[in-house]
């Protein structure tokens, strides 16, 4: 087969252009297309040659690496190659054919069939590079599309020194002469900040965060060390960090994106990211804080794609969903969520908001911050440096004529004190408290100076929460309980199976080997019934208000992650580890 020939037909079979398959199939929306194209257009313009649209939207994070190579195979009609299909060993030496070139043209060998080379390309449009392997391989050429990051991959593995990615990116820096970070010198950081290789490090800690799934990371400077940490299912986990030297510049370049200022180190600052990975938009909210060795940097990540407002996804039983739906469907009172910090209580507030909007409302919300927006709900961020707390807000609030408020945590007496007289004038307040269960908000609102009688007129119901791990569904083994567990936990109240079956986390590379992915919520639920007002206004301890609540139907959190780890949602150890501070 003549080479020449054969590629142009390749070429002329493509079909529809990238960008219009991309939008039927849902992954590129029209705006984006326009102004990837208009920024293409500009470039042309420019320097007579452009970007092609697929790197432009990649880079710019409209849609993921795999979606543009999806796209490009249909438009091609080509198979796209998974990374086991790469082989073991690499079929050219270096001498053969330049692995700089493989490298810079971003192709990659998969097999040799007689005189018929497979060949993985990023961009199997590039007749050129095929040509140039045919003659290096004196044999034909059959493309396949393969992702670029995967083809850097196959190609490391063959002729790299064995260096992680990060690993490389820090020999840039010493290549360029930057080597050393510690540099004080604000002027000179920002140019290091600004650097592509320093760039590329901070964005690979950040992707590879989004990748793994992580809800905060964690920058953590220590005298021999920087530590980065990602909190993946509510559990810190390490993963390959930076040399203690690039601290300052690394910091430098999240302060830059984060629009901070660099050349403040001595007092603590917040910040927010705006991000696009993979198609997708993530709010990132940035915490620096001094400490001995330098600035600790914390790193909310906020996928706005991701959250779920879907009770029954979150994991609420029907006994305590249908209570709580009951309470908030009030035309007025408090109803509290409660839990430490990370427990998923903001996501519950945010939730019934949602079945509260309807047209009929005005919702006003004050929040410090503000996490997600969500369509017709007035948000208000609360601003302390210039007077705008809580109360000062919801004094205003108050005047706006709303139906429902939401308080994003009730930290002192003054907001509770507001909240209460809200809800007895005929509004319906949704608020968070830091508390370990539901029957401890009541001694922590009493605590504040609440009055009792205010709080068992305005209070409608109390809902403490906690996350648990879910099991992998991919890798979870079962085991029949243990009796003197069985005993100790009280499980055969739970269920009359015999024998009683439990489950256990394996590990597998689906969860990266944890044995768990994703979380799951569990609840107690204390609603402000006659039994429990009258043990709150006649001051009775808290053992016998829990057990006043206890006898009209109040389970413990516990309770209700047993209940999950015996229908297989999660296991014993997970439970025992949440719950051991709860009543």
């Amino acid at each position: 087969m003549n080479f020449r020939i054969w590629a142009f037909n390749v070429v002329a079979t493509a079909k529809k252009p990238l960008g219009e398959i991309l939008q039927q199939q849902n992954k590129l929306a029209p705006k984006d297309l326009d102004a990837a194209l208009q920024f293409q257009a500009l470039q042309q313009e420019k320097s007579q040659e452009s970007e092609k649209l697929g790197s432009i939207l990649t880079h710019r994070g409209l849609v993921s690496e795999r979606d543009v190579a999806i796209a490009l195979a249909e438009q091609m009609s080509l198979p796209l190659i998974n990374p086991e299909d790469y082989p073991v060993d690499p079929l050219f030496d270096n001498d053969q054919v330049s692995v700089k070139f493989m490298k810079t043209v971003r192709v990659a060998p998969v097999s040799l069939d007689g005189s018929m080379l497979t060949l993985a390309m990023a961009d199997p449009r590039d007749d050129e590079t095929m040509h140039a392997m045919s003659l290096a391989g004196d044999c034909e050429v059959s493309p396949v599309v393969g992702l670029a990051s995967e083809l850097e991959q196959a190609l490391e593995g063959w002729y790299g020194d064995g260096k992680s990615r990060m690993g490389q990116l820090l020999d840039e820096f010493d290549d360029d002469g930057d080597g050393d970070f510690s540099d004080q010198d604000v002027a000179h950081l920002k140019d290091i900040a600004n650097e592509a290789p320093l760039i590329k490090l901070v964005n690979l800690l950040l992707q590879r965060a989004i990748t793994a799934r992580a809800s905060d990371i964690h920058i953590e400077p220590f005298e021999q060390q920087l530590k980065v940490r990602y909190r993946v299912d509510g559990v810190l986990r390490d993963v390959e960090s930076p040399p203690a030297k690039s601290q300052s510049a690394v910091v430098s370049r999240i302060k830059i994106l984060a629009k901070l200022d660099i050349a403040e180190r001595r007092l603590p600052q917040d910040g927010r990211i705006k991000l696009r990975f993979d198609g997708q938009s993530y709010d990132i909210r940035v915490s620096t804080l001094p400490t001995m060795h330098g600035e600790s940097v914390v790193m909310r990540i906020l996928d706005n794609a991701s959250i779920s407002l879907d009770f029954s996804q979150m994991g609420f039983d029907e006994d305590i969903l249908t209570p709580f739906l009951q309470a908030i469907d009030q035309p007025h009172g408090v109803v509290l969520v409660t839990g430490p910090t990370g427990s998923g209580k903001t996501t519950s507030l945010y939730t019934a908001l949602q079945r509260l909007n309807t047209g009929g409302r005005k919702i006003m919300t004050v929040e410090d911050p503000v996490e997600y927006q969500l369509n017709g709900v007035n948000q208000i961020q609360v601003q302390p440096k210039i007077g705008l707390s809580f109360a000062n807000a919801l004094r205003s609030i108050l005047r706006q004529d709303p139906d429902v408020i939401m308080i994003g945590e009730m930290r002192d007496l003054e907001t509770a004190s507001i909240a209460v007289q809200a809800a007895l004038t005929g509004h319906l307040v949704i608020s968070t408290l830091h508390t370990n269960d539901a029957p401890g908000s009541i001694a922590r609102l009493l605590d504040m100076g609440v009055e009792d009688y205010l709080l068992t007129s305005a209070i409608n119901a109390i809902l403490a929460q906690r996350l648990l791990r879910r099991l992998c569904s991919q890798c979870h083994s079962v085991y029949e309980a243990p009796l003197g567990l069985i005993k100790q936990l009280g499980l055969q109240r739970l269920s009359q199976d015999d024998p009683l079956l439990l489950y256990r986390a394996q590990g597998c590379e689906s969860c990266d080997y944890t044995g768990y992915q994703g979380r799951v919520a569990i609840h107690q639920m204390l609603t402000m019934n006659d039994a429990v007002s009258s043990a709150v206004v006649g001051k009775l301890s808290q053992e016998k208000l829990v057990a006043a609540a206890a006898e009209q139907g109040m389970n413990t959190l516990q309770f209700d992650g047993l209940k999950k780890a015996l229908a297989g949602i999660t296991t014993i150890e997970e439970v025992l580890r949440v719950t051991q501070d709860c009543s």
